[in-house]
This record gives C-alpha cells, sequence and structure tokens, in this order.
C-alpha cells in the first residue's frame, strides 16, 4: 500500500510498449498471444498495466483496453500519458485525452501521466496549460492520480517536480544508469519531495538481458541460479520509494522469468549491491551504446532502422570472441533492408532531438556503417 495514493499496487507492473508483434517489422500487436500474457500476470497478481498513445504506433492502448474489459473495473489499475509535443492547441489535447478514454474502454484512468517532460516537452507542456487541463478532469472523477514521466538530466527534473503537485513520478532507472545518468540523483530528488516512484526501462530495453560474457561472469558467480533480468529488477524493486517496476514483456517466456522474480521478492543485499557495481562497470566497459528500444527516434525521414542498427552493434560489442563478433554482426547486418543501414543516415539531427537517453545518434551511424563497410 501507498498511503499518499491510496492504492495497492503490484510491485511488478505490466508495460506496454513492447507487446508481441504479429511481424517482427510491423507495429501491429498479436491479440492472441498478447492476451494470454496479460491474463496470465492478471492471474499471479499483477495489477498495474501502462500505456501510452505513441505505443505500437497508437495501437497499444486500443489492445490494453480490449484485453481488459473482461475483468471488473475496479480490479486493475491503468495508466497512459499526455504527449504535449504532439498537441499544438487545448482542443488537441482534449481530443487526445477523449480518445485514450474511447481507445481503453474506460471512464477513467488511475493513474495519468504527462509523458516524458523533458526539457523541451516541458516548455509545450506548461504553454498549453496542460496541467490545468489534467487537473480539471481530475476534478471530474477522470483521473484518480496525476503524475509525469521523464527522460533529461537532474537539473531538469528538480525544476519539474516543484512546479506542480505531483503524486507520482515515473523516470528511467536500473543498475547501469544509477550511475551513468546518473538515476540516483533523480530518485533521491522525488524521494526528498516524497513523491512515489515508478520504475521503467528496469533491464534498459532488454540491453541487460544480454550481457556480456565479463559482465555475465560476474553475476554468475555470485549467484549460479540467477539470471540477469532478476538481478536488475530485484534492483529497482529494492529502493524503498519505488512502488512499482514496469517490465515490458514481449513473450510468455519473459512474463514467466519476471513472475518468478517478484513471486517471493527479496530486496538486494549490501554484498549483492557490490556485485552488481562490478557488474555495470563491465558492461560499460563493453564499448555497447545505450539504446534502451524504446524507438522515440522513429521513424527516420531516410528509413534507417535506428533502434536495429544499434541492437546488432550492441551484440557484437557483447561477444567476447575477436574471430566470431564480426562474423555475427555482418550476418546479422545483412539481413537490413538496404534503405534501413547506417549508410543512409543523412545526418539531420531529428533523431537526436528525441533521443530520452542523449545518444549522438548521427555519429555513432557514421562510425557503424565504416565498421560495416570495413567488412
Amino acid at each position: 500500500m501507498v498511503p499518499s495514493l491510496n492504492a495497492e499496487v503490484s510491485l511488478l507492473g505490466f508495460g506496454c510498449m513492447r507487446l508481441p508483434l504479429v511481424a517482427p517489422d510491423k507495429p501491429e500487436i498479436d491479440y492472441g498471444l498478447g492476451r494470454k500474457m496479460i491474463d496470465r500476470a492478471f492471474e499471479c497478481g499483477v495489477n498495474y498495466f501502462d500505456t501510452a498513445w505513441m505505443y505500437h504506433q497508437g495501437l497499444s492502448e486500443t489492445f490494453i483496453g480490449e484485453a481488459l474489459s473482461k475483468y471488473p473495473r475496479e480490479s486493475f489499475y491503468l495508466a497512459t500519458k499526455m504527449p504535449a509535443w504532439l498537441a499544438s492547441s487545448p482542443a488537441e489535447v482534449e481530443k487526445i485525452f477523449s480518445e485514450q478514454l474511447r481507445k481503453c474502454r474506460t471512464e477513467y484512468f488511475d493513474f495519468y501521466l504527462a509523458h516524458n517532460l523533458a526539457r523541451g516537452n516541458f516548455k509545450r507542456f506548461q504553454e498549453l496549460e496542460i496541467y490545468e487541463f489534467l487537473a480539471k478532469k481530475k476534478a471530474e472523477g477522470k483521473i484518480r492520480r496525476l503524475g509525469f514521466s521523464f527522460h533529461d538530466n537532474p537539473e531538469i527534473l528538480e525544476m519539474v517536480a516543484s512546479a506542480y503537485p505531483w503524486e507520482f513520478a515515473q523516470i528511467q532507472l536500473n543498475y547501469v544508469d544509477w550511475e551513468t545518468l546518473d538515476a540516483k540523483r533523480q530518485y533521491e530528488i522525488l524521494t526528498d519531495r516524497n513523491i512515489p516512484v515508478i520504475v521503467m526501462e528496469p533491464v534498459r530495453g532488454g540491453a541487460l538481458a544480454g550481457l556480456n560474457e565479463k559482465a555475465l561472469g560476474i553475476l554468475k558467480k555470485a549467484d549460479p541460479g540467477a539470471g540477469p533480468v532478476s538481478w536488475a529488477l530485484r534492483f529497482a524493486g529494492s529502493l524503498p520509494n519505488v512502488f512499482t517496476v514496469l517490465s515490458g514483456m514481449s513473450s510468455p517466456a519473459q512474463v514467466e522469468d519476471n513472475l518468478a522474480t517478484f513471486e517471493n521478492f527479496r530486496p538486494l543485499s549490501a554484498a549483492e549491491q557490490d556485485v552488481l557495481k562490478e557488474t555495470a562497470a563491465a558492461y560499460r566497459a563493453s564499448g555497447t551504446i545505450p539504446c534502451s528500444g524504446c524507438r522515440y527516434c522513429m521513424p527516420c525521414p531516410v528509413g534507417v532502422d535506428i533502434p536495429r542498427v544499434f541492437a546488432i552493434y550492441n551484440h557484437y560489442k557483447a561477444l567476447n570472441d575477436a574471430h566470431m563478433a564480426p562474423i555475427v554482426f555482418r550476418n546479422t547486418y545483412i539481413t537490413l533492408l538496404e534503405t534501413e543501414k547506417a549508410h543512409n543516415c543523412a545526418e539531420c539531427g531529428q533523431c537526436q532531438s528525441h533521443c530520452p537517453q542523449g545518444i549522438k545518434i548521427p555519429g555513432h551511424m557514421k562510425d557503424i556503417a565504416a565498421f560495416a563497410a570495413a567488412g
């Protein structure tokens, strides 16, 4: 129970940004498999479901509305978000909110977030007086709890967190970003203000599931029976001010693995925290690009599949085999369409302006294109 929120939220939350797909290169959700995953999570006590207007190119809200419609409305918590950057007027804000209620088949949202209040988005949010609009919807009973999600630096978070009487906040937090993106300071800013925290990207978009050999070896030595995802989820769930950890589950196997971690949840010990510090150092040393696969950078104006290019490159960097790693890279990279490859990058910078991680995408694309050309 979170007293300030008057809500008994499951520590594991179901993130609906990476649902199973009908085809790997399409946004359409596999409804049959997705429903089975939602049902399995629900029957095991997961009661928090997080979606957003832009997830799966606008299809996620419709899916979760349909998937949850068979359950009593009071038996789960539904969360979605307002994308300020997509609105140019108060009328458009109203239109988006009304459409979200329709798509999600609900009369109210248990948790509603201002989506990604980074510096530029926060300016638009204030100009359109979106907080005032959402506060009105809360007074009408269409929003039960009002918060925000965030991808930026601690200085901007201080400004956002102090601007309005927020009831909760959602931040990217994992044992690598604890220092790399100063998630520790962000967590402390919110905790000092008594703002409960939701964690997103606890496995860094799946990157912490596929660790390099050295990092994985550190975890295996500490606990041979625990997988890397379990370690990552336990890190986030062990923080006292965190009330739910969102996992973007894409398969039944991931659902089962996550459920096993939270069934008899064990907070990390001090010794285990030290193990993760060592693991994070080994992960960073591999030279991987800190892409979480969120796809906020897409679509690319010239067709480059930025997240997939990074995923292929990161897989190569994580392999501790000087002979096989380049071969694996070439064999995977060749599966991309010619228009999707890194050498097509026009260096327009549009992607970089939308990247929550602040990745210098054009520069990395140039480097990867050169590496691919070198064969």
